[in-house]
This record gives structure tokens, C-alpha cells and sequence, in this order.
């Protein structure tokens, strides 16, 4: 079928004088315009949801700390969706890939989520790829340093990151990609410039775990992004850090005062011996003038010095 033929007019439309609509002009036009507008796509078949479970609690818990931290810290001026566990589908007829994490800036869930097409990343309806994808490494047969590393630089996703605690791979705990091209580059430190991220391996305690290898977001200054508790509970340490310098303070403006009041007591008990012998010598000078003026009455001069 060739498109509608859509002829310019002939007059100027704002002096042109008004004409009654063709029924039949509008029912050609309506077809036209039904005829060349594009279906949406037929994703009936897709299996978004398998009820898969995740291989092990190491990485379930991997993939809340490291979405968690994202959305409690991370403020790239955009809005973003951390995911984990989510399918990426590239092509209609193409098999989904499913990352442990991945981080798309400059999207947002839709309002309505329960919609098939909007309860995974349909690369087609978001209108973009991911920035970011982490696979987490928990045996021999995930392919993540084969297949999926072809596979999501096809798609063209700008870094891949691949995580492997358990050393099941190699000896090397954290690799990190960049596209270059069609095809990653290994980066020599796991940072995400264009992103304002980085990733570290951190030891500590999360939800009650202690972990020598837990992976986690930081800045480029190598500053963790923390999760939410964290954040209540160096907020917490802080507001009492604030609180005993305070009353620190405190107590050094009262041991002050009572210095000065101390001070101001021994100055005006100096003033009060100062002026006790000074009235003790007038008391004094008097007495001698008295006995002076006496011993005169008598005869007798006494010798000034």
C-alpha cells in the first residue's frame, strides 16, 4: 500500500470560506491514519515471571545492600530504577537476560505496574538500556566472563560488573567493564566515571552479618553510599558526639565561671586586708600623734627620725 496522498491547499486557509465536512474524506482519512499507525507490540508470549529463587542467601543479601544503598544515597539529579532479580528483554524474540543488579538513571516505574509489559525492563518501553548491570558469581555455570559478556555489550549496556565472593572463576574478587565500541574493556579500577559511582569490597556488619566481602557502592572518592540505617545511626552518633561536646562546653564555661568567681573572691579579700591595714596604720599614725601631743604637755619632744 503507498501512503495517503495529503495535497496542500489551494487557498489560504484564513480567508478561505468554510466548507461542509465529505463524510467520505473523513472515513478515507480514518483508515489511512489506522493503517499506518504502529501496533504495539505482541509480548503475549514473553515469560516475565518463572518463580525462579535467587542461588544462595550471600547473594540475595548482596543484591538488598546494594539496592538499598542506591536508593538511600545515591542523588544523580535524575530519577532511577536499582533493580535485582529483574529480566532484561532487548528483542521480542530474543530470551531475556536476568543480572543480579542493574542501575538505569532517567526512568521510573510506570503507574500502572501491573500491566505485563511494564513488570519488567522491556528495553522497548523504558526507550533505553541500563548504565550498569552486576552479575554475582555463585558457581561455574553462570557464563558471566563468557556469554553474558557478549551478550549485554550487544545490547550496549555502558558497564558490566562481575562480583565473584566464592572465587569460583578466578582469583580476581571484582572485574569491572566498559563499552568500547561493541565489545567491554576491562576497567583497572571498578569505578563508573559518567556515573559519579564506584564499587568497593567492604568489611563490616549488614542486617546482622558479618561479611569480609560484602560489595558496595561508593563515590569516586572512595566514600561508601549508606544505607538507610546507616545513615539513622551515624546521625545518631553524631547528635551524641554533638551532645557530649556540648556538655563538655558546658562544663567548661561553669569550671570558668568558677575560676573567675574564685578570682573576683581572693580579689576583694585582697581589698579587704588592703584596706584592714590601712585603717589599722591610720589607727595607728593616730595613736603616735596622741602619745606625741601628750608626752609635748610633759616636756618631753620626741626625735623625728
Amino acid at each position: 500500500m503507498s501512503p495517503p496522498n495529503i495535497s496542500r491547499p489551494l487557498v489560504d486557509p484564513q480567508t478561505a470560506t468554510p466548507t461542509k465536512p465529505d463524510p467520505a474524506a473523513i472515513e478515507r482519512n480514518e483508515r489511512d491514519v489506522e493503517a499506518y499507525s504502529v501496533p504495539e507490540p505482541d509480548i503475549s508470549h514473553l515469560v516475565l515471571e518463572d518463580e525462579a529463587p535467587v542461588d544462595n542467601l550471600i547473594q540475595e543479601k548482596l543484591q538488598r545492600l546494594l539496592v538499598q544503598c542506591l536508593y538511600s544515597a545515591y542523588r544523580p539529579g535524575q530519577p532511577f530504577l536499582a533493580m535485582a532479580d529483574v529480566g532484561i528483554f532487548f528483542g521480542l524474540y530474543q530470551p531475556p537476560i536476568v543480572p543480579d543488579v542493574m542501575l538505569s538513571l532517567g526512568v521510573e516505574v510506570s503507574p500502572d505496574w501491573h500491566e505485563k509489559k511494564h513488570r519488567s525492563y522491556l528495553v522497548w518501553e523504558f526507550g533505553k538500556v541500563p548504565e550498569v548491570v552486576i552479575e554475582i558469581v555463585s558457581n561455574r555455570k553462570g557464563n558471566e566472563l563468557t556469554r553474558k559478556l557478549t551478550d549485554y555489550a550487544q545490547m550496549g549496556i555502558p558497564y558490566y560488573v562481575v562480583f565473584d565472593p566464592l572465587q569460583q572463576l578466578s582469583a580476581q574478587l571484582l572485574q569491572a567493564y566498559i563499552l568500547n565500541g561493541n565489545q567491554y574493556q576491562r576497567l583497572p579500577q571498578p569505578q563508573l566515571p559518567s556515573l559519579g559511582l564506584g564499587l568497593t569490597i567492604w568489611s563490616g556488619k549488614f542486617e546482622g552479618k558479618q561479611y569480609d566481602r560484602w560489595l558496595r557502592w561508593c563515590d569516586l572518592a572512595g566514600n561508601l553510599l549508606l544505607t538507610g540505617d546507616e545513615q539513622a545511626l551515624l546521625a545518631q552518633q553524631q547528635s551524641e558526639i554533638e551532645s557530649l561536646r556540648a556538655e563538655q562546653e558546658k562544663q567548661r564555661a561553669e569550671a570558668e565561671s568558677r575560676r573567675a568567681e574564685q578570682q573576683k573572691q581572693r580579689a576583694e579579700q585582697e581589698k579587704q586586708r588592703a584596706e584592714a591595714a590601712a585603717r589599722r596604720a591610720r589607727k595607728a599614725e593616730k595613736r603616735a600623734a596622741r602619745l606625741a601631743e601628750l608626752l609635748k604637755a610633759q616636756g618631753i619632744e620626741l626625735e623625728e627620725e
